[in-house]
């Protein structure tokens, strides 16, 4: 069996390419897999092509970057055929437009583009407001497309299931995103624990994060995806902005870090909370969207606005919390592993060759 995982840029290895690669890493040692993307960097080939992928890089040059730049191959989206029968194509982008067996679906971007517009710079909200009849048209356009054009429509949490179905398109199932427990691990049995973390990127509530820092708590963030930080985050004393950091230097972030602090606009799943909690660190977030399906109170706390968040941020990192809430963390970070989440993409995978073999 050959299967064609279809994604987005491959900039990095991290992101809404992650399933795509680590379920790769299973599959390949039964089978054929060729990864097919717009773009590949140089670097990420290599890393590929280590693995021992197939590669299909399009070469297509865009204008963008970051975030960006998925955006803009959205709004030009690429075909892919294939006619052969012992052939699965498994589309994980919303850079392709293309029949496939199963569509792995991340959200709607228009949904994403709405939670996000509030904390736009003034440039964006104003390109945004004067496009957004036609984001959201085309959106429509091209989910109904990929519906018509799919076997099987899974999304990647039911937050993101409850979306398609505001837009009548039906979600045969849910599987969550998988994370490498191998790489995610505690990197110590006594942690440090003088800071928070945070991630920094293009869905973060800065303005949250400043005020909770401003009680003279340490917070630490990572992550490069984002190309505008507000000049008071990157003035205040107790906030240290580090940028990109390799998967090891995370980890460390992770194990040592008093709780992980996740403010988010928008986020259709999480991989920061599900990464923090297999390094037994526990999270601080919102009851919404995806990571309300993730976090709750006996593995780390999840508010319902902000106001709680402030307050309980300051109080954690005051009074402590209860430590056998890290070992909680990380027994529960099991069922998100790429084992599992790897035989349960194999059941779906069974029954859908099956009903082709039938056919």
């Amino acid at each position: 069996m050959r299967f064609y995982f279809l994604v987005d840029p491959l900039i990095a290895t991290h992101g809404s390419v992650t399933p795509a690669i680590l379920l790769g890493k299973k599959f390949i040692y039964y089978d054929e897999v060729e990864i097919v993307s717009p773009f590949i960097s140089k670097d990420v080939e290599r890393y590929l092509n280590d693995i021992g992928f197939y590669m299909n890089n399009m070469n297509k040059h865009y204008k963008l970057n970051g975030s960006l730049l998925t955006l803009e191959s959205w709004f030009h989206p690429l075909d892919f055929k294939n006619g052969k029968e012992d052939e699965i194509i498994i589309n994980f982008s919303q850079c392709f437009d293309c029949k496939a067996d199963i569509y792995y679906a991340p959200g709607p971007i228009t949904f994403a583009l709405d939670d996000i517009y509030p904390w736009m710079r003034g440039i964006y909200k104003i390109v945004y407001k004067s496009l957004k009849a036609f984001i959201n048209s085309r959106d429509r356009m091209f989910n109904e497309r990929i519906r018509k054009q799919t076997k099987l429509f899974i999304a990647v949490s039911n937050y993101t299931a409850e979306l398609y179905k505001r837009l009548n398109i039906n979600v045969e199932g849910v599987l969550y995103p998988p994370i490498d427990l191998d790489t995610f691990k505690p990197s110590t049995s006594k942690p440090s624990e003088d800071y928070i973390l945070t991630y920094i990127g293009k869905e973060t509530r800065f303005d949250i994060l400043n005020k909770i820092a401003k009680n003279d708590i340490r917070i630490k963030g990572f992550g490069s995806k984002v190309s505008y930080i507000p000049s008071y985050i990157r003035k205040n004393p107790n906030i240290e902005l580090l940028g990109r950091v390799t998967d090891d230097e995370l980890v460390e972030l992770y194990s040592n870090a008093l709780y992980t602090l996740f403010p988010f606009t928008h986020e259709p799943f999480g991989y920061i909370p599900i990464e923090s909690m297999a390094c037994s660190t526990p999270v601080l977030t919102y009851n919404r969207q995806g990571p309300a399906e993730t976090v709750n109170n006996d593995i780390g706390w999840a508010v319902n606005n902000d106001n709680e968040m402030v307050n309980l941020a300051i109080r954690l990192w005051n009074n402590g919390y209860d430590k056998k809430i890290r070992m909680r963390c990380k027994e529960y970070s099991i069922e998100f592993g790429i084992d599992n989440i790897a035989e349960k993409w194999k059941v779906i995978l069974t029954q859908l060759i099956d009903s082709q073999q039938s056919l």
